[in-house]
């Protein structure tokens, strides 16, 4: 009982307010007592838990969501995809425009330095060829792996194969054991706060305060591609289609859903955050249980400006002579490594040297950015998952909302 009233107590204040308390003891703690490591473990354990149980649940979402799809959806999956990549390369583009009008130059290793830069040709053809073999890989290996693009096209399959074979009550089972695994997220979700306690608390205590100086213009060159994207062409992509003020949409979805993706710092986890978000907006369920959960897997506008701003600022350290026309080239890669990017804390970090490789620039300088990315990822992670997961529900309704429109205009 005394556990039980502890948790009541607990999960009774506000979850906003309990990861905020725990960002400033981990802040405290990291400048105070630096070598009280096992404080980070609490971070780690997070994170750990986020990426065991994220894939599990996309793929039971997606499978279950399909399965029980009525007829009449395709009208608006066809526009959300579309919003998805739209928004995703525009993303990149921002990206690409912000680094040569801004450029960066980063602290990397003497590899640098001696680096032979070789011509990058092929490289798209690397980027299809590697996300096609990637979308077909073992589903169970998918699961294990955090390999979105293959969870995602089994799910797909499976829910394809269950809508047109199986029984109801074998939909039914399924459709539970996607409630009982978004249930489980919840769970870990609440326990958040240590996790970003033990997260800040690693940052700070082994780079100090001194991360948002040494690397000040590169968090400011990609926060500030990502707000211009939030606020300014994720709205207009709304505008255009519904042609009404697309701001109320887009705070509700930032306050409901951004403020808890930055602090989870997980598209993935932050599913059933926006599930709930979807509901409370009145759309269809049957639309938004297929469109949340892809949407973490395509929709990834953050993910695109880190890539892009990373691979270009390592380009301009090494004096590699980008033209504008190969950078907005670099942005259509960006788009397709970041659909294709783990929905988990880091994920687009690692798609840093895929992109790199399209200048010729080898995987150990290619790490050295990574690295960096690591550090100050308490902070770029954050913005862009917010990003990544708000724009998630927010072009779910976009779409419905378009979807409507349209039927009302044209009696379909």
């Amino acid at each position: 009982m005394i556990v039980k009233d502890l948790l009541h107590k607990y999960t009774s204040v506000s979850l906003m307010l309990r990861i905020f308390v725990g960002l400033v003891i981990g802040a405290v703690l990291g400048l105070a007592l630096p070598g009280w490591t096992g404080v980070g473990i609490l971070g780690r354990i997070f994170v750990s838990a986020l990426k065991g149980i994220a894939p599990v649940l996309v793929a039971v979402l997606v499978i279950s969501s399909i399965a029980k799809a009525g007829k009449g959806l395709g009208r608006r999956f066809t526009s959300l995809v579309a919003i998805y990549l739209l928004s995703t390369f525009i993303a990149a583009v921002c990206a690409v425009v912000g680094s040569f009008l801004f450029p960066v130059t980063l602290q990397l290793g003497e590899v640098a330095s001696n680096v032979q830069v070789e011509a990058g040709a092929g490289s798209l053809d690397d980027v299809f060829a590697t996300m096609l073999t990637s979308m077909v890989g073992n589903p169970v290996a998918a699961v294990a792996n955090a390999n979105y693009v293959a969870i995602l096209f089994w799910s797909i399959i499976l829910g394809v194969a269950l809508k047109t074979m199986a029984s109801q009550s074998t939909v039914n089972v399924v459709h539970d054991l996607s409630d009982v695994v978004s249930r489980v997220v919840k769970w870990v979700i609440q326990f958040a706060p240590f996790g970003i306690l033990g997260l800040v608390f690693t940052t700070v205590s082994e780079n100090g305060l001194a991360v948002f100086s040494t690397y000040g213009h590169l968090l400011l060159l990609l926060i500030g591609c990502m707000l211009v994207n939030t606020f300014v062409f994720n709205p207009l992509i709304s505008f255009v289609m519904l042609r009404k003020n697309p701001y109320p949409l887009l705070f509700t979805c930032l306050k409901e859903s951004g403020l808890q993706a930055f602090f989870t710092r997980s598209s993935a986890a932050n599913i059933p955050i926006n599930m709930a978000l979807c509901k409370k907006l009145g759309l269809d369920e049957k639309f938004y249980s297929v469109s949340i959960p892809l949407g973490a897997t395509i929709n990834m506008d953050g993910a695109a400006v880190t890539i892009t701003v990373f691979s270009l600022a390592v380009a301009h350290t090494l004096g590699v002579e980008v033209s504008f026309a190969s950078a907005l080239f670099l942005g259509v890669i960006a788009t397709l490594g970041a659909c294709g990017a783990s929905g988990v804390a880091g994920g687009s970090l690692l798609l840093i040297p895929m992109a790199c490789s399209f200048f010729g620039i080898g995987n150990d300088v290619a790490m050295q950015a990574v690295a960096i990315g690591f550090i100050i990822g308490v902070v770029q992670d954050s913005v862009e998952t917010a990003l990544n997961s708000s724009g998630d529900a927010f072009f779910t309704a976009t779409a419905e909302q378009y979807d409507r429109k349209k039927s009302l205009k044209y009696g379909i």
